[in-house]
């Protein structure tokens, strides 16, 4: 099983991050210490090469937690053929119940390693590095999420058993399962419809008024919708989507679609919901260093960018669902 190509990748990549992320938050810790960007001492010169060595290790060590989290996915997808029972990602993921843990570690550190990468940008654009205490302090905070999701990821991986008989997403993603699963697949359906939909057009008004406004509160805004909608979208992922595109109304599981039957809909699915949501939410995040003066000129530049990304993602995202529903051969559900 640890044999695996997408395992030896997933495993061996994330023990060279941790190692890495190890060393560059010692560097970072010594910054946070030292640093002192008016004084011209040898000690200080050195220290400012150690942040261009640790930012660059950083980029793509985050970078590779961002393409991880889809590269567990399809891993776990293509490794359900190997359990008895098991269909799809639901089945390898049930067969070792760590596996949702890390699932939902992934996630998490896909949106932390952004957000810094994000923050490491904005500091290296501006000529007195306003942010580098912050950024390594932050960085140091990381360390353990990231120790934790690589010790979840292999924990998974050795405690799968190919004997064992594991459930898949027909009894877990089912109304009368019980659960958070079942919960969400017994949604009723228009009313999950009409959320999704008032969520996602009110984030994309929002976003209009972002652009012709400058006022502190629509960013704020803007994150908290964009925080809203990763919740009401993955909800109606299991609860509407799901059944239009398998068009089978008893079939909820937001796994499926990543298969090659169903067209891999579901990678640009997930691409553009996190791309929307995460975009969507740095407005609001990243608003306050608008304080320092280095920083107002580019973060008034590239807030712009970041929102229109938001908003082309979201609309991606809702154009991919809405025509696999208009276009579905599923033509009747019981509201």
């Amino acid at each position: 099983m640890i044999f695996h190509p997408g395992i030896l990748a997933l495993v061996s990549g994330s023990a060279l991050v941790t190692l890495m992320m190890m060393y560059a938050a010692f560097l970072g810790g010594v910054v946070v210490v030292r640093w002192d960007f008016q004084s011209s001492s040898a000690g200080q010169l050195s220290l400012e090469r150690k942040t261009c060595l640790i930012s660059t290790i950083m980029n793509y060590v985050l970078g590779f937690q961002v393409v991880s989290t889809f590269l567990f996915i399809y891993t776990v997808d293509d490794i359900h053929k190997l359990f008895v029972g098991a269909m799809c990602a639901t089945g390898s993921l049930n067969a070792n119940p760590v596996g949702w843990q890390a699932l939902l570690s992934k996630i998490i550190v896909c949106f932390a390693a952004g957000f810094w990468i994000v923050m490491n940008y904005l500091d290296q654009t501006a000529e007195d590095y306003p942010l580098v205490r912050l950024k390594y302090s932050i960085l140091i905070i990381l360390l353990p999420l990231f120790v934790g999701d690589s010790f979840l990821q292999l924990r998974y991986f050795l405690g799968l058993d190919p004997d064992i008989i594991t459930s898949c997403c027909g009894s877990l993603f089912s109304e009368s399962g019980g659960g958070v699963a079942s919960g969400l697949s017994g949604l009723p359906v228009k009313q999950a419809m009409t959320v999704f939909y008032l969520v996602s057009s009110f984030l994309l008004v929002v976003s209009f008024l972002c652009l012709y406004s400058k006022k502190t509160f629509l960013r704020y805004l803007h994150t908290f919708t964009a925080f809203v909608l990763i919740i009401t979208a993955l909800a109606g992922m299991v609860s509407f989507v799901s059944i239009y595109i398998y068009e089978l109304p008893s079939h909820h599981c937001p796994f499926d679609m990543f298969q090659g039957h169903y067209g891999f809909i579901g990678y640009p699915l997930y691409i553009s919901l996190f791309c929307g949501v995460f975009f969507g939410m740095l407005p609001g995040i990243f608003h306050p260093l608008r304080r320092i003066a280095s920083l107002r000129e580019t973060l008034q530049r590239i807030e712009k960018r970041w929102i229109v990304v938001s908003m082309s993602s979201v609309l991606l995202f809702m154009l991919i669902a809405t025509y696999r529903i208009t276009t579905s051969n599923l033509t009747y559900i019981s509201y």
